[in-house]
């Protein structure tokens, strides 16, 4: 059914426009937001920009007692919540790893999707130099569009609401009175400065997120004796398919090799950092079938014999 314009801020007024485009009003994001404990939900699982009909790109959120951390915010990232049951205006931290097009394509999107059902406080966003450029031409691009419809349907400003805080270094970012969450600079060719893993110290665990990354012995270090490691994921035998059907793509393959960690590399850095649950994701390539769990799992099972899983979209994982 087609909804115009006098409808729509009738229905936004009434508290249904949420409901009818499958978002939550803000009191209902209240009311999600509880909960207790500490639930990290896969959102896209795929690596790299292209979109499929299987695995969604890269994207994440970890629940603390109901309060949402968003890590990566690739194409479908708005869906994805909306499908895991979080409530848009409930969004209160962004952290993006760098500025690949794949981990950030839908940055500005989710926040504008969590103003236009309803968010009415800030959001703060970290990620490496970068960000802020990003942010401010989003605002720009939508400018028209947010003018007409702040006065038109009552809206706050939504571009007084997203901070964006740039890192520049590792260590630690920011701290709440339940989580702290600190940087790693992590190599990915050709983004050598600006790519960071994040360790996330909550009331129930550590959780350590890597993705993307060269093989990088420093994170052995960084993530030692994590309750667990998310990292990203390379098959090997899976790239020359990949890069073969992929049209103007002649470095996609050396590009691949040298950015990314392989399964038997993930295996050495989870066994030398001794953590208890590794899980795999941004998985290179990500969209061929045939390519099993087993498969992904092999070459990591030659190092590593912790507890081992291989995501999938909307896989949720508890502490």
């Amino acid at each position: 059914m087609a909804i115009d314009r006098r409808t729509l801020l009738h229905l936004s007024l009434a508290g249904g426009v949420a409901g009818a485009l499958g978002l939550k009003s803000a009191a209902a994001a209240a009311q999600q937001g509880g909960g207790e404990g500490v639930k990290w939900i896969f959102l896209g699982t795929k690596g790299g920009p292209r979109i499929g009909t299987g695995r969604s790109n890269p994207a994440n959120v970890l629940l603390v007692d109901g309060v949402p951390f968003v890590i990566d915010c690739g194409y479908g990232v708005a869906r994805r919540l909306v499908e895991a049951k979080v409530a848009l205006p409930s969004l209160r931290y962004v952290f993006v790893t760098h500025m690949h097009s794949d981990h950030v394509l839908e940055f500005g999107n989710m926040v504008y999707g969590a103003w236009s059902a309803g968010l009415n406080h800030p959001i703060d966003a970290f990620g490496p130099v970068g960000l802020d450029g990003l942010a401010k031409a989003f605002w720009q691009s939508m400018k028209d569009d947010i003018e007409i419809r702040m006065p038109d349907e009552g809206k706050p400003d939504p571009r007084k609401f997203l901070v964006v805080k740039e890192i520049t270094e590792s260590g630690p970012v920011m701290a709440t009175d339940k989580v702290k969450v600190t940087a790693l600079r992590t190599p990915h060719p050709p983004i050598l400065e600006r790519n960071y893993a994040y360790k996330f110290e909550t009331p129930k665990g550590v959780i350590v997120y890597v993705c993307d990354s060269a093989y990088n012995p420093e994170i052995a270090k960084f993530a030692e004796g994590a309750d667990l490691l998310i990292h990203e994921a390379l098959y090997v035998p899976g790239v020359d398919a990949l890069a073969a059907r992929i049209k103007n793509a002649s470095t996609l393959k050396e590009h691949l090799l040298a950015s990314h960690t392989t399964t038997e590399d993930l295996g050495k850095l989870a066994a030398a950092a001794k953590v208890k649950k590794l899980v795999m994701t941004h998985l290179v390539p990500g969209d061929i079938d045939t390519i099993t769990d087993e498969m992904w799992m092999q070459d990591v099972r030659k190092h590593y014999n912790g507890s081992l899983v291989v995501a999938r979209d909307l896989m949720e994982v508890s502490l």
